[in-house]
């Protein structure tokens, strides 16, 4: 008896105080204010998207302000900004024209172009108008648009389209049509694009509804036509609940996944407007997935492609004679123990001059280089240093100047941050046109005299400028984004922090999102807030990204918020990329070394709380962390996750952990290593997610199952892979889990985010 009680004693004595007490409604109604939807309604002005007329600098563009969707028209030339139109007067218009009510400052219009200064097309109600805003007169047009099954010319005398798996030309202005192709079929067609997320119930006998994809010399004279064959390519299916009927239905997708032998083939065919007789391209047959795009440059009688190989560990570059079909193979660049990064892919062709620009990571840096187009040889490196160039903006060909956009030139500085410079193609005189220290995102002006410069952090709000694009010099200022409401709220900005990883060398960078009711005298259990996919980071690098997410709503409920991004995320070096190479998620490392060095320098912060979250592929790492630091990780909730990458569209997989599928995607996988779960597990998936199929979720449901595990299975009725992300009731059920499991507190019963 006096053990028992021994026991019963020590048991009551290790109950934390924090499994004590209750998460307040006040609290989650706190939360709810701080999700994303609801925040950026306190953010007015914050973003210009400049609609630029044709041919010159003068521009267009709609903000929200307090008063709702406002509309104006910018003339950097003169440095004037004035209302593009008068709003009352357009919603009389449109209210006479559609019958019914249009609110002046809640305009219906999308798809705005500037004809001239005082001229604006747009659609509205799925039809274009006209506006001559100095007359104020509106018509009705007749659209003159192609769809999605056609593709207009440059000149605009031709379009293309497609019909049953074989494609056509037809004259604009008179109407006629001409059949260039007669043996295709919707599986085996001319110029039908891959549909990978088109779903269709094969039991109704419903058929895919296939886009164009063809693409157009610029002398508007040759057609080149991609030819895919997708009779063998695999199908996934997924559940689809009528919600309103009483009876559901199996809808099916076109899928390949890693490993997959048959896969759809793509070959490519070349007419002229004139003969249309088919010229096939001279490349073999290649899996569409890696590819299947063409460049076309103004002066330029060639067109070009890249193409990536099985295994994505090589890419060629080939010219295309427009005249005969025959190819040139240019360069080839290959990286053969791990990958070629599809993301720098960067062509710029000077035809003139037997040169051109491309992106390569040979140096161990994503750069700029400067070949010569008839024999690959290479004539200099563009750009030179320890940073990330992420593409070019614009390229003069007669002054041979480059603008691109670069991260990290500036040590000193946030390497993710994005920067506009200008240099010569010889590699000299480099010039930096953007020196606010933010991230920039540049627009360039038709004219090529100006640029929209946004630029934020993730602590000051977007400033909107024009500048002059050989200098850089702010021409005038068009828009600050107005967050007097967000401060009033109590939003504080994240906390960034830089710290060595273990290896006592590469620098690695992250934020601490605190709860606006902060105290510093007391413990916080901390959620990793991940996504460690190669292709991206998860950081914020600007202020829509640091206000617009799901970890302020959760730090308002009594948690630290942490973002980190670990080596083999992207934007750095290819050795700082390499590492999670057929390691997919291997960042998470690092996750838990800086979590634990930051409750070194932060007493706040709880490193024997932590928890996780992520969606898709941060859903892979929610899982996987728990899986791979059972003793770490206690809590972690993962939606829509690629829980086996054996299970995933072909491409992703296979570019980041290798082809062919091997041991290395059995050791990866979150299903065969189940058994290994110690924490807390929320799996949630939409039954439509028709990106990453709900059978990986399944799957791995089905090993926790024999395993004999405890966790919690959430499957959103006819919610896809977006839907998923953004259900008000799996949020909720989110909160619950972290506040249940984490925090060790009851949370209101069924709360309702409204």
């Amino acid at each position: 008896m006096k053990n028992i009680k021994k026991l019963l004693v020590s048991a009551l004595v290790v109950i934390p105080l924090f499994s004590l007490g209750q998460v307040t409604v006040e609290d989650y109604q706190r939360a709810e204010m701080f999700l994303q939807q609801n925040l950026g309604k306190s953010i007015y002005k914050s973003w210009v998207s400049p609609v630029w007329q044709s041919d010159n600098s003068t521009f267009v563009y709609n903000v929200t302000t307090r008063k709702g969707k406002e509309f104006y028209r910018v003339n950097p030339d003169r440095k004037h900004k004035s209302v593009a139109f008068n709003h009352d007067a357009l919603a009389s218009l449109l209210s006479d024209s559609l019958g019914e009510k249009v609110e002046p400052y809640d305009l219906p219009i999308s798809r705005i172009q500037q004809v001239g200064w005082d001229e604006l097309t747009f659609w509205a109600k799925e039809r274009q108008w006209a506006y001559n805003s100095s007359q104020n007169l509106l018509r009705a047009m007749v659209s003159n648009q192609p769809s999605r099954k056609e593709s207009q010319s440059p000149n605009g005398k031709w379009i293309a389209f497609i019909s049953d798996g074989n494609i056509y030309l037809r004259e604009k202005n008179s109407g006629q049509e001409h059949q260039l192709t007669t043996n295709g079929t919707p599986e085996n067609g001319y110029g039908h694009t891959l549909s990978w997320y088109f779903t269709r119930n094969d039991s109704k006998g419903e058929k895919n509804d296939y886009n164009i994809e063809v693409y157009w010399s610029q002398d508007s004279q040759k057609l080149i036509v991609p030819k895919l064959d997708r009779r063998n390519t695999r199908w996934l299916q997924l559940f689809k609940v009528d919600v309103e009927g009483y009876q559901s239905e199996i809808v099916s997708y076109e899928r390949s996944l890693a490993g997959d032998t048959a896969v759809t083939m793509v070959d490519y065919y070349l007419f002229d407007v004139d003969d249309r007789t088919p010229i096939k391209v001279d490349l073999p047959a290649n899996p569409a997935f890696l590819g299947t795009s063409f460049y076309t440059f103004k002066d330029s009688p060639k067109a070009y492609h890249v193409r990536y190989y099985r295994g994505y560990k090589t890419r060629e570059l080939f010219e295309v004679d427009l005249e005969t079909g025959n190819t040139h193979s240019v360069l080839t660049e290959s990286y053969p123990k791990t990958f070629v990064d599809i993301y720098t892919e960067t062509l710029e062709v000077d035809y003139k001059n037997d040169e051109f620009i491309w992106r390569s990571e040979q140096d161990g840096w994503s750069h700029l280089y400067r070949y010569r187009l008839s024999n690959g040889e290479l004539k200099n490196q563009i750009t030179r240093g320890s940073f990330y160039v992420y593409g070019v903006e614009h390229f003069d060909r007669k002054s041979g100047t480059i603008w691109f956009t670069a991260g990290g030139v500036d040590l000193s500085r946030d390497p993710y941050q994005k920067y506009l410079y200008s240099i010569d193609i010889n590699g000299k005189r480099q010039k930096l046109l953007t020196p606010e220290e933010a991230t920039h995102d540049i627009s360039i002006s038709p004219d090529k005299k100006y640029f929209v410069d946004n630029y934020s952090s993730h602590k000051d709000p977007n400033s909107a400028v024009v500048r002059n694009l050989k200098n850089g010099k702010v021409v005038m200022e068009v828009e600050q984004t107005d967050i007097d409401d967000l401060l009033e709220l109590g939003w504080k900005p994240s906390e960034p922090f830089s710290i060595l990883a273990d290896d006592g060398q590469t620098m690695l960078y992250g934020t601490i999102i605190k709860p606006t009711n902060f105290d510093a005298t007391k413990k916080y259990p901390v959620i990793d807030g991940t996504y460690t996919g190669p292709h991206t980071i998860r950081t914020p690098k600007t202020f829509a990204r640091s206000v617009l997410n799901m970890d302020l709503s959760l730090a308002e409920l009594g948690f630290v918020v942490v973002n980190i991004d670990g080596r083999g995320t992207a934007y750095r070096s290819k050795e700082f990329h390499d590492v999670s190479y057929a390691r997919l998620g291997y960042g998470l490392t690092d996750h838990v070394y800086v979590i634990k060095q930051l409750a070194e320098i932060h007493p706040y912060i709880d490193a024997e709380r932590v928890g996780i979250y992520g969606h898709s592929a941060g859903g892979y790492d929610a899982t996987r962390a728990l899986l791979l630091f059972p003793d770490f990780y206690k809590v972690g909730v993962s939606s829509a996750a690629d829980h086996d990458h054996r299970m995933e569209k072909i491409w992703w997989p296979e570019l980041y952990q290798g082809f062919p599928v091997d041991s290395q995607y059995h050791n990866q996988s979150n299903v065969t290593n189940a058994s290994k779960l110690k924490g807390n597990l929320m799996i949630v998936t939409g039954d439509l997610d028709n990106n990453v199929n709900p059978s990986a979720t399944y799957k791995l449901a089905g090993e926790l199952v024999k395993a004999n595990k405890d966790f919690e299975f959430i499957v959103l009725p006819n919610d896809n892979h977006d839907t998923c992300y953004w259900n008000k009731y799996f949020l909720r059920k989110r909160w619950d889990f972290f506040v249940k499991h984490l925090l060790g507190k009851d949370h209101p019963k069924e709360y309702t985010i409204k």
